[in-house]
């Protein structure tokens, strides 16, 4: 793995990632986060949005190895 643990491993995955993140703030209730300014946001607001990434991520892996197919 990389030295940097914030790259993205798969390039092609950047675009998805970015649309999961869009979607895991709307569904937190967080408008236009893609236009916000991060730094202008709490930290516990962007830990949140990344925590359920993680979450999201971790139960699409699940179904994938249970062998069901799964999208976010």
């Amino acid at each position: 793995m990389p030295g940097n643990n914030n790259s993205i491993l798969v390039s092609q995955a950047r675009a998805a990632l970015e649309q999961m993140k869009n979607e895991t703030a709307a569904e937190l209730g967080i408008q236009n986060y893609a236009q916000q300014y991060k730094g202008d946001l709490p930290s516990r607001v962007n830990g949140s949005v990344g925590g359920y990434m993680v979450k999201k991520m971790i139960a699409l892996a699940e179904q994938q190895l249970a062998g069901g197919t799964g999208t976010f």
